[in-house]
């Protein structure tokens, strides 16, 4: 009796432990099951969630929500901006590309009174305007210096600034050297008329090479012509020789002192020819480019309003004066009536040739930002793209113009008025942009990693009892 109650008990706690085991084994795969179910509406509810959030509003896409008084201030969902106002919606279609194109209402363009020019392909050409000074024609400067040494005897030009003529006296000269070579110059005369009748060739060939030799060296000295045929006519030696002046113009300097005594090579006098006078101006290097030998230019004086002076560019210097930045230019300008004096300064102006057939923009549109340049084209409807452009030469009236090289074409129409506000806006933008992007791709990365642990879990299986019960010794 005890045996059996023993065996019975034994048999039914063996039932009830087999039984606890199976609904324990059905009760963990539910729960996987359920996990996974979770788990896969989980993940398609986030996929689905930004589409929810992006269709409101109709069928347009939201992009971001953006505070109204700071646009650099976005969030993901519609609420409060710090300031406590309501964030505004920025749409798919409304929002500015990566490239930097900027939208804006043309009402709001219109308020903000913005102008825009077309592109033009025409002739380019500028007016250099600089100050000039009147000097000297260094071409035209001739001094006056005896070839021997004497004596000053008389002075006829006696003072500094005189205006004297080619040929005019100007002083005359007592030297030793030059009395003793009139006195052969005579003798060879004679020598010559004595032997010319001679019948032999060689001694008549000596009378006149003897005169001759005599003669150039009067003429070495510098003994004008009429000087040596006065003694010629005369026979007699003159003890002063007479030099002149061997051009026309103004004295600027005079040593010769009546009475001094004067050595060969000393300069007695300087004189200037101001038939034709230079204007020495300078220009900056950036219009170095537009100046050429013989373009004309135009210079007016300040005492003289309304009257101008017709030159020409005579030459432009190699060199460039490096702490003025600027490139000397000479001008050369005709002065009959000797109104332009040297000293002098006047206002320059020098008309270029123009360069043809070139693409040419307002100055203004350009914004410079020291790496590159940049102007905005309109592209209509309220939209500016910013473009990069390589510059050309600067010109027209007051240099308001300029060429282009690359970046627009003839025909396009480019904001010239407020398009640093264009510029700071699309660089606004860009970098929301780029946040935005780089906001998006963090997400993808996260669902991409949140996928591959569920798919894992998913396909974990639960170890499934193959023990055999049947046998257990109870």
């Amino acid at each position: 009796m005890n045996t059996k109650s023993i065996l019975l008990s034994l048999g039914l706690i063996t039932t009830f432990t087999l039984g606890g085991y199976w609904l324990g084994t059905q009760m963990a795969n539910t729960s996987a099951t359920t996990t996974e179910t979770t788990a896969e509406m989980q993940h398609q509810e986030m996929q689905e969630a930004p589409e929810s959030d992006a269709k409101k509003e109709g069928d347009r896409e939201i992009l971001y929500w953006q505070a109204p008084m700071n646009p650099s201030e976005i969030y993901d969902k519609p609420g409060k901006s710090k300031m406590g106002m309501d964030l505004v919606p920025v749409y798919a279609d409304e929002a500015n590309s990566s490239e930097g194109i900027v939208k804006i209402n043309p009402v709001v363009v219109q308020n903000m009174n913005v102008r825009t020019a077309t592109v033009q392909q025409k002739d380019l050409s500028t007016t250099v305007s600089a100050v000039g000074k009147v000097e000297y024609d260094e071409q035209k400067l001739y001094n006056v210096n005896p070839k021997v040494s004497g004596w000053v005897e008389q002075l006829h030009v006696d003072y500094t600034g005189k205006m004297v003529q080619r040929g005019q006296p100007l002083f005359s000269i007592y030297s030793p050297e030059l009395v003793t070579t009139q006195r052969e110059y005579l003798l060879a005369l004679k020598t010559r008329d004595k032997v010319g009748s001679s019948s032999f060739e060689q001694i008549r060939a000596g009378g006149n090479s003897l005169l001759e030799a005599t003669r150039k060296r009067l003429e070495y000295w510098d003994i004008p012509d009429s000087e040596i045929k006065e003694l010629e006519q005369s026979g007699e030696v003159k003890k002063a020789v007479t030099l002149k002046s061997p051009a026309t113009g103004v004295v600027l300097h005079k040593n010769a002192v009546e009475g001094e005594f004067i050595k060969s090579g000393t300069p007695a006098y300087k004189i200037a020819d101001l038939s034709t006078v230079w204007v020495q101006t300078s220009v900056y290097d950036y219009e170095v480019p537009w100046i050429e030998v013989g373009q004309p230019a135009q210079m007016e004086l300040s005492y003289q309003p309304g009257k101008t002076y017709q030159g020409t560019v005579a030459y432009v210097y190699p060199s460039l004066d490096q702490k003025t930045r600027t490139v000397q230019v000479r001008l050369e300008f005709s002065n009959p009536d000797l109104v332009l004096k040297p000293g002098m300064f006047a206002n320059v102006r020098i008309q270029t040739r123009p360069k043809r057939n070139v693409t040419v923009i307002p100055n203004e549109a350009i914004i410079r930002t020291g790496e590159r340049n940049i102007v905005f084209v309109a592209k209509g409807e309220g939209a500016f793209e910013p473009r990069e452009v390589t510059l050309g030469m600067e010109g027209g009236q007051r240099n308001n113009e300029i060429e282009i090289l690359e970046g627009v074409k003839a025909g396009e129409k480019i904001v010239t008025s407020a398009q640093f506000l264009f510029d700071s806006e699309s660089r606004l933008q860009e970098a929301i942009q780029k946040m935005l992007q780089q906001k998006q791709d963090t997400s993808d990365m996260k669902m991409e990693t949140t996928d591959s642990s569920g798919s894992e879990m998913n396909h974990k299986k639960m170890p499934e009892d193959t023990t055999d019960h049947s046998n257990m010794n109870m």
